[in-house]
C-alpha cells in the first residue's frame, strides 16, 4: 500500500505548479483518477502473477509428462533390443510312426529333429540341447506320447545343466498314452536345458502328426 501511496504522491508532485494553482485543476479529482489507475494496474499485476503461477503449474505437468514418456520410450526401446529367443521341435523328421527307446545304459538325451521354429538359434537340432544365449527367465514345455505296454512307460525328464527339474510320465497296458509338463526357469548365459529319456522307457512320435515335442522361449531378460 505504501508503494501505491508513494506513486500517487509522485504523480501529484508531477503536476506542474502553474496547473496546481489553476482553477481548472481539481487536485482531489486528479488524485482519484490516479488512484483508480493504480488500482487497475494492481489488479492487472495480480492477474499476471496468477497467470504466471498457472503457466508454471502447466509447465511442471508438461515436464513430468515428458519425463514419464521418455522413461516409457526407453523401456520400449530396451524391450525391442532384447534378444528374441524361441524354439519348438518334435522328435521325427520323416513320415510314419516310430518309437524311440528303450535304452538300458543310463539316461538317453532325446534329439528333437523336426524344428518348427528356432528364433535366436539357441536350440541345437543335432544334440537336442538348448543353450541360453542371455541371462533371463525362460519357459519350457514337454509333450510325450507312447504306446501302452505292461512293461514300459513313457518317462522323460527335463534337465538343467544335468540336474533334473521336471518329468513327463505315463503308463498303461495298451493303446496310446500322453503326458505333458512345463516350467519356467531362471537361466544364466550358457546354461543348458535338454530332455532325457529314462532307462527302460520309450517314447513315440509320428513325423506327420508330431506327437512328442520340446519347446521353450525367453520370457524376459534379467
Amino acid at each position: 500500500m505504501w508503494i501505491l501511496t508513494t506513486i500517487v504522491m509522485l504523480n501529484v508532485w508531477a503536476i506542474p505548479a502553474d496547473d496546481v494553482l489553476s482553477p481548472n485543476i481539481n487536485i482531489l479529482e486528479e488524485v482519484g483518477k490516479i488512484m483508480t489507475r493504480m488500482r487497475s494496474m494492481e489488479k492487472e499485476m495480480k492477474q499476471l502473477r496468477t497467470d504466471n503461477e498457472a503457466q508454471a503449474k502447466e509447465l511442471k505437468i508438461l515436464y513430468t509428462t515428458t519425463v514419464d514418456t521418455k522413461i516409457k520410450m526407453d523401456e520400449l526401446i530396451k524391450q525391442n533390443q532384447a534378444p528374441k529367443v524361441a524354439f519348438s521341435a518334435s522328435l521325427l523328421t520323416s513320415f510314419g510312426a516310430q518309437r524311440v527307446g528303450p535304452f538300458y545304459n543310463g539316461l538317453h538325451t532325446l534329439i528333437y529333429k523336426y524344428v518348427f521354429i528356432n528364433t535366436g538359434n539357441a536350440y541345437d537340432a543335432n544334440t537336442g540341447i538348448f543353450t541360453a544365449p542371455v541371462k533371463g527367465v525362460y519357459a519350457f514345455r514337454i509333450f510325450s506320447k507312447a504306446i501302452g505296454d505292461p512293461q514300459k512307460a513313457v518317462t522323460a525328464g527335463l534337465f538343467k545343466n544335468d540336474q533334473h527339474i521336471i518329468s513327463t510320465h505315463g503308463h498303461q497296458q495298451g493303446g496310446f498314452i500322453s503326458s505333458s509338463n512345463g516350467v519356467s526357469l531362471l537361466l544364466e548365459e550358457g546354461d543348458t536345458v535338454k530332455v532325457n529319456l529314462y532307462p527302460g522307457q520309450w517314447i513315440f512320435d509320428n513325423g506327420e502328426h508330431h506327437h512328442s515335442t520340446f519347446s521353450g522361449h525367453l520370457l524376459f531378460p534379467m
